[in-house]
């Protein structure tokens, strides 16, 4: 009598929590692409400049705009308008929203300037898990309150990886809020024909990770480049059911570390 062979499937490939998913909801900007860094760099120079011109009247509220803190607690993951309120507002600035609107066109002009210049890669470790979750038939979607998503995909060469894309102009079109709600991940999982119950969201952003959670999908996977243990603390307080240093992780045989 012959023994019985178990053949590995596709599926078998991804790490077991991602094996019941019935989609995946990908962040942008320091999920997919390293563009986070560009942002990052542009949203200080203006802050900064605009703090120089204009300083607080309390002198604790004069530091300068720190690229990974502030960002990661003010801005990442929210529109440019929402991201530039909520940092003046915490520095103590007069009329956060009017002046939030000057400072976010200059962040967008050095934003786009920045990109020009150097281009954003995709991660590998995204990309791996992309195509794991390609060949075994779970439907992809990238989302992203940034309106040059579309564009920054198309630069790293994945734009094609995705079955839809939902970016910050269609969002600003269809009125959708910015996160901490979760509406544009339950837009994406919408296009894609599957329950939010039954998807999964990596983000890496806090208010990302919130909206997720928010949201009622199934996985909320934080992804936390800077591989410290607060950043990791705080995408779990947030709502992260489990959090990577890189994607790559959740590909092959068992559990992430």
């Amino acid at each position: 009598m012959r023994g019985h062979h178990v053949h590995a499937t596709p599926r078998d490939t991804l790490a077991p929590v991602l094996r019941d998913v019935g989609a995946v909801v990908f962040d942008t900007d320091g999920v997919i692409t390293d563009s986070a860094r560009v942002h990052a760099a542009a949203w200080k120079t203006a802050f900064d400049a605009f703090l120089a011109a204009n300083p607080p009247r309390d002198p604790a509220q004069r530091r300068p705009f720190d690229a990974q803190d502030d960002y990661l607690r003010y801005v990442d993951g929210k529109s440019r308008l929402d991201g530039a309120t909520a940092f003046l507002r915490a520095r103590g600035v007069d009329a956060p929203e009017e002046t939030g609107r000057v400072v976010a066109a200059e962040k967008e002009r050095l934003f786009t300037e920045g990109l020009r210049a150097h281009g954003v890669d995709a991660y590998p470790g995204t990309v791996r898990l992309v195509h794991a979750l390609r060949r075994a038939g779970t439907p992809r979607a990238a989302a992203s309150a940034s309106r040059h998503a579309g564009e920054l995909l198309e630069r790293a060469g994945v734009l094609g990886l995705f079955d839809v894309l939902v970016d910050g102009g269609e969002a600003a079109r269809m009125g959708l809020p910015g996160k901490p709600r979760p509406d544009l991940f339950l837009e994406a999982v919408r296009r894609l024909g599957v329950p939010a119950a039954r998807a999964a969201v990596a983000e890496d952003a806090l208010a990302g990770v919130e909206a997720g959670r928010r949201g009622g999908f199934a996985l909320v996977i934080g992804v936390d480049r800077t591989a410290g243990a607060e950043t990791r603390a705080r995408l779990l307080r947030h709502g992260a059911d489990i959090v990577v240093s890189d994607l790559g992780e959740l590909v092959g045989q068992g559990e992430p570390k």
